[in-house]
């Protein structure tokens, strides 16, 4: 099978139903952040592979990975047939499992007292990327609720808020780990 089908050298792209619509739909931007996001995590899972101290954190991000890939389809499906395809749904244990994480770092994290500025450790810089990108696609997600009433998904919402406060605290933990200080913000 050839990658390239030249089906999308007009503008248009196929839902998981095979309904066609344009690449600048608003649905199509979205599950691009989504996509964006997860390709993102990948930069974070890569730099944190081999730390012994984040392997909790690295199994929880290789679930999200999955998840993510599952609002995508979702996203790329019109809600009326996604019962139809049996597309896979955002559990309610996965968003436990985020701020069950959250709690178990913060334990460990000095109190919050000031704004943080993204840096430090390399891999906690990617994490504050991927806690931008997430922000973003939480954003969109909303808009598309709004501006597509027919159109739900459960947890969606949720989960990508969640997840950002989850990259939050896992760039604080990383750099926690990494012996490194964190950057914090102050008035010019």
């Amino acid at each position: 099978m050839k990658i390239y089908t030249k089906t999308g050298d007009k503008g248009k792209t196929s839902l998981v139903s095979g309904t066609k619509i344009s690449k600048g739909d608003l649905r199509i931007e979205l599950y691009g952040e989504v996509d964006e996001l997860n390709s993102c995590l990948g930069i974070v899972l890569s730099s944190i592979e081999s730390k012994n101290e984040l392997k909790a954190q690295f199994a929880l991000l290789s679930k999200i990975q999955h998840a993510l890939f599952d609002l995508g389809s979702n996203l790329a499906c019109e809600a009326d047939k996604r019962a139809k395809y049996k597309l896979p749904t955002i559990k309610t244990v996965l968003i436990t499992g985020l701020e069950e994480s959250i709690d178990q770092m913060q334990e460990e994290l000095p109190a919050l007292k000031n704004f943080i500025l993204p840096g430090g450790a390399l891999s906690a810089s990617f994490t504050h990327l991927a806690r931008t990108v997430c922000r973003r696609a939480e954003r969109k997600l909303v808009n598309f609720f709004e501006t597509n009433k027919d159109e739900s998904f459960e947890n969606s919402i949720e989960f990508l808020n969640r997840l950002s406060d989850f990259l939050f605290v896992l760039s604080r933990y990383i750099n926690l780990k990494a012996g490194t200080n964190e950057v914090t913000w102050s008035a010019n």
